[in-house]
């Protein structure tokens, strides 16, 4: 299966997931929080992928790991524009609402088995 069609499946599957995960009440917050964090970093890390498959996965998996953190940093400054941003579900969802230093190890571990599932997809993949 050629490389960008295996990204695109893994973004198809990953987004219920990691939805699901993130919002089901049969998980534990903890579990929801950690879970849901490392399906955003594997959505992010496919979807850029997926958009530039001549960029180096590491470097895909670096880049992504950083975005996130910024963004995590980004929570302890509260301006009104960010903040109205944050009141919508698609920016919560992006931008979070509140800082966490427990939210970077998953961030990481995201990275890594983006990193890690991206590089066996091209090696398994034709064209």
């Amino acid at each position: 299966m050629p490389y960008r069609v295996s990204l695109l499946l893994t973004i198809a599957l990953i987004i219920p997931l990691g939805y699901f995960v993130r919002f089901s009440p049969l998980f534990p917050d903890w579990f929801s929080d950690v879970f849901g964090s490392i399906a955003y970093q594997i959505f992010f890390a496919s979807l850029v992928q997926f958009c530039f498959p001549k960029i180096s996965i590491a470097k895909t998996a670096i880049g992504v790991f950083i975005f996130a953190c910024v963004i995590e940093f980004l929570q302890l400054w509260q301006p009104p524009f960010l903040q109205a941003i944050r009141a919508t579900l698609p920016g919560r969802l992006i931008l979070g609402n509140t800082f966490l230093w427990s939210d970077f190890p998953p961030y990481a571990i995201g990275s890594t088995v983006g990193w890690l599932g991206m590089r066996q997809l091209k090696r398994a993949s034709y064209g």
